[in-house]
């Protein structure tokens, strides 16, 4: 006698993502794993006495979201402190740091995440001055969206006094420091912020239940000098944790990694070890992204390497003969070529599916050579945000913002996509929209290929495929509904997730 399953999704549209075009009515989940999909009778024998049954009504049915980079923590941040994300002009976001402010304690630091300065009128980013009209007593720090960019008060540039001068803003001439910094000295601030292990297990609740409610059931997490790693095992072995989480440890932990004997795809359950993660040069937004040409805002500035292409070599020899993946943040043009030149030298044995994040330059040759050495292409495509006739693509880059973030080009290519959000925001629709409705054809997706990205791709990058990213028997039961199907709908970022399964559990309800 077949037995029950533990749980069965039925009257539904299920969108298993294997082949084009395959659906289902149903599917059934036993002890964690999908165990049968096909029609809503023949899997009602499947019902049981202790079979969880959700009937759907009819709605969409797709393998859980997979988010391939994420700052969890960050999120985490952000939903706690004052959310600078969305604010229309200087004034708001001022506006969301004094009502922060006069939240916590005296001498506490009044912290903002999210910013975005190019869709202001003036387009400049929070100096010194703006921060410190609200008088707070304690350090006031905003960090802007692409976390390369930190505006700091008076009081915090005193509390963070030595960090590298060539990462602080100064005046025109040399003048006083305007309370900006990039780079290095934007991570060391962000470092300096950073909360215990308690308040780190504060903050990925928070941010894994927005995660859930968005659909994610798998974050590939970008974790630098943190508790976040801790804290997620201390959450797994608690049954706390509701999603999977793949730890894409940044560089400087390679040497500890290595000692304990760490390497990728260690672990099992909901948390493993992913890949060594590298910067190599900075972001648009902050003009530290290395370019091939002069930014059209600055004829003399072309960005910067945060690590050279010889350092990067290094560190790719290491990682790979410690048996690691490698993910290189990458995003001029420049800075693209030198990680794909790195990673084509290896040999077939030494090419453990690495990765180049973000590549939103990557020129044509280089789309060509990260198809053909099988490099993974961690993009982003909510970035389109930011492309169009004006906004910050066109500002920095003038007519160039057309080569930026071509996904139909990297695909066309066969370059293996996995989607990520970079938490700008988190959430997979929003980026399936811009991917579908992005401003030209080269930048474009269909409704499928991008949800095949945020879900088989972000598998495949991850070295998950046989266990993720499809509902298929056999798969792990990650799943999610959706109240409307993004095949027919012309608003796919306002479709509503109604149900979150992770591992057979529903672990967000909407309905």
């Amino acid at each position: 006698m077949t037995e029950a399953a533990d749980l069965l999704v039925t009257n539904a549209e299920v969108h298993t993502l294997a082949r084009p075009d395959e659906t289902h009515e149903a599917a059934a989940v036993r002890r964690g794993r999908i165990v049968r999909v096909g029609s809503a009778y023949e899997l009602a024998f499947l019902d049981g006495v202790d079979t969880r049954v959700v009937d759907v009504g009819g709605q969409v049915v797709l393998p859980g979201f997979i988010d391939a980079h994420t700052h969890l923590d960050l999120l985490g941040r952000k939903l706690v402190h004052a959310d600078l994300s969305g604010a229309t002009g200087r004034e708001e976001a001022l506006n969301r740091l004094h009502d922060r402010a006069d939240a916590v304690a005296d001498d506490d630091p009044v912290l903002g995440f999210g910013y975005d300065e190019s869709v202001w009128n003036d387009g400049s980013y929070l100096t010194r001055r703006d921060l410190d009209t609200i008088d707070a007593a304690g350090p006031v720090v905003a960090v802007r969206e692409d976390l390369h960019v930190v505006s700091l008060d008076s009081t915090a540039l005193d509390r963070f006094d030595d960090l590298p001068d060539e990462n602080v803003r100064h005046g025109v001439d040399g003048g006083d420091q305007t309370g900006v910094v990039v780079e290095r000295a934007a991570e060391a601030v962000l470092d300096g912020l950073a909360p215990d292990a308690e308040g780190m297990a504060d903050l990925l609740r928070t941010a894994q239940r927005h995660a859930n409610e968005r659909g994610v059931t798998t974050v590939h997490d970008m974790v630098r000098r943190s508790s976040a790693p801790r804290v997620y095992r201390d959450l797994a072995a608690a049954g706390d944790l509701t999603l999977r989480v793949r730890l894409n440890y940044w560089a400087d932990h390679l040497d500890a990694l290595v000692e304990t004997g760490l390497r990728t795809n260690h672990g099992d359950g909901l948390v493993r070890v992913g890949a060594i993660k590298s910067l190599t040069d900075g972001s648009i937004g902050g003009r530290t992204a290395r370019l091939v040409a002069p930014y059209a805002d600055a004829p003399t500035e072309r960005g910067e390497w945060t690590v050279g292409p010889a350092a990067f070599r290094e560190l790719l020899d290491n990682a790979e003969t410690a048996g690691f993946q490698v993910a290189a943040h990458a995003i001029g043009g420049e800075a693209v070529d030198a990680v794909v030149d790195a990673y084509a030298d290896r040999t077939d044995a030494k090419r453990p599916r690495h990765r180049i994040e973000h590549a939103e330059l990557a020129g044509d040759d280089a789309i060509d050579r990260i198809a053909d050495r099988g490099i993974v292409a961690s993009v982003q495509p909510n970035f389109h945000r930011w492309a169009g006739g004006s906004g910050l693509y066109a500002d920095r880059l003038g007519e160039r913002w057309t080569e930026t973030n071509r996904l139909r080009r990297l695909a066309d290519a066969g370059v293996r996509l996995a989607f990520g959000s970079d938490c700008m925001p988190l959430d997979p629709l929003v980026g399936v929209a811009h991917a579908v409705d992005a401003p030209t054809p080269a930048q474009r997706l269909d409704v499928t290929e991008a949800l095949r990205a945020y879900t088989l791709g972000g598998a495949y990058a991850g070295f998950d495929e046989d266990r993720l990213g499809t509902v298929a028997p056999g798969k792990r039961a990650d799943l999610v509904v959706l109240d409307r199907s993004p095949w027919d709908a012309d608003d796919i970022a306002d479709i509503d997730v109604m149900l979150t399964v992770v591992d057979g559990d529903v672990v967000y309800d909407g309905r």
